[in-house]
């Protein structure tokens, strides 16, 4: 049976390309795309490409060919770093000391994120008008399902996606990865197998056999330390999976064991949803200096629930759980949480459940960070009725509401609560 034949076309200037073709008969460039589902192909998966530093770049070409790094300094961690500082070994989520011990000329900038949020709605308002079903996943980076709009753009979904990404580059002035494929799994590795300005393809023909040689921790939810269990049962490589029954994993590693199943095989089908909500709204902190005492904690933990308390009003929401965030001055994360019985948005709710937390937490380790987080979402309809217990909860709910007018109307800084009035302000970078 003769393989199928493999179309192609430029990247460049989106001209078809002939089997064989090195580079391309019109323009000469060289980034050509072939592949035997080329055209049959629909859900992909865009990722911008070192985000936070290609824009840093954009707008000083000063730094164009030197390593950046951007971070919250020296007591922070990398967000994001381009890819001459990839080279030295840096890497998104790297403390700041790390990261310059590994690449002491690189160009450190804080973030900032109105500018990054500003470009990531422009980069959003374009994949918008590709198609309706739009999925984000963060700020650089989304889901597209382009079936059925051929008619729309006069093009196959692989071409009408090249043309996106040379748009963004000549518009916006940053570059992205494209991964497309049958669905969300195998878009999203392929999205990063050819960083940066990438255009990768894996189609469901050769599903089975691309992912049979790699590690299992290509498989979303198998991290570090899901990777070494695996490890210690000789499981290293996902064709070993593939050879394996779903009730054997299922056994081993309970519910796991058949997203193991399905997704070594190639088997993801989840549609491509618009606006999915958020998972929970959060703020946090990483301090100055490492900070220990309770009584300094507290008012960054009032300012940090007034903060989330703010972002669900604004959205609309409210959660079942607070989720408490710490970090230890050697990195060790903590979390802790607690389920309400109603759903809140109420920063004194927040806090208070926060601070029942911290309270156990505090007993003279040094925190170099601290956050706090609501998740697990009810309508907002249902949260915060009225305490028929305690009263004081009531008056205090009523005095939060009247706070949110005056700061709606003469800012965030308007009022203070007791808790954070003169209190200092021992941190570093929040957000």
């Amino acid at each position: 049976m003769n393989a199928a034949p493999r179309r192609g076309f430029c990247r460049d200037c989106l001209v078809a390309q002939p089997e064989g073709a090195r580079r391309c008969k019109a323009c000469g460039s060289p980034r050509l795309v072939y592949h035997p589902e080329l055209f049959r192909l629909t859900l992909a998966h865009i990722d911008c490409d070192a985000f936070y530093a290609s824009i840093e770049k954009r707008d000083n070409p000063d730094l164009v060919d030197k390593p950046v790094i951007v971070g919250g300094g020296k007591r922070g961690v990398v967000s994001t770093c381009c890819y001459i500082a990839r080279i030295h070994g840096v890497r998104s989520a790297m403390p700041m000391f790390k990261a310059l011990e590994a690449c002491p000329d690189a160009i450190v900038i804080k973030p900032d994120m109105e500018k990054y949020s500003r470009v990531g709605r422009q980069v959003r308002s374009m994949m918008e008008e590709l198609t309706p079903l739009v999925q984000p996943i963060s700020i650089d980076e989304a889901f597209l399902e382009l079936k059925g709009t051929e008619l729309l753009h006069h093009a196959p979904p692989a071409m009408v996606l090249a043309r996106f990404a040379r748009r963004v580059e000549q518009e916006i002035g940053i570059t992205v990865s494209v991964g497309l494929s049958y669905c969300k799994f195998l878009a999203k590795v392929a999205s990063d197998l050819q960083k940066p300005r990438g255009f990768s393809i894996i189609g469901e023909e050769e599903a089975i056999a691309f992912l049979a040689s790699r590690p299992v921790t290509t498989i979303w939810g198998v991290g570090k330390a899901f990777a070494a269990k695996l490890e210690e049962d000789g499981i290293r490589i996902i064709g070993q999976l593939q050879s394996m029954e779903e009730d054997v994993l299922m056994r081993r590693y309970g519910s796991m064991g058949q997203r193991l199943f399905r997704l070594a095989r190639g088997i993801d089908d989840r549609d491509v949803h618009p606006n999915d909500p958020a998972k929970s709204v959060s703020a946090e902190t990483t301090f100055m200096q490492d900070v220990s005492l309770r009584d300094d904690l507290v008012p960054v933990l009032r300012k940090l629930s007034e903060k989330v308390a703010w972002r669900l009003k604004k959205s609309d929401l409210a959660g079942h759980t607070v989720v408490l965030k710490l970090k230890t001055a050697d990195f060790k994360l903590r979390t802790r949480n607690r389920r309400l019985d109603d759903p809140t948005r109420l920063a004194d709710r927040i806090f208070r459940t926060g601070l029942q937390l911290l309270e156990k937490e505090a007993d003279g380790t040094k925190f170099r960070l601290i956050g706090i987080s609501v998740s697990d979402f009810a309508d907002a309809a249902l949260a915060d009725p009225p305490d028929l217990v305690d009263e004081a909860a009531t008056r205090r709910a009523r005095a939060e509401a009247a706070m949110d007018t005056l700061r709606q109307k003469f800012g965030a800084a308007s009022v203070e609560t007791g808790f954070t009035f003169g209190a200092t302000k021992p941190r570093q970078d929040e957000h």
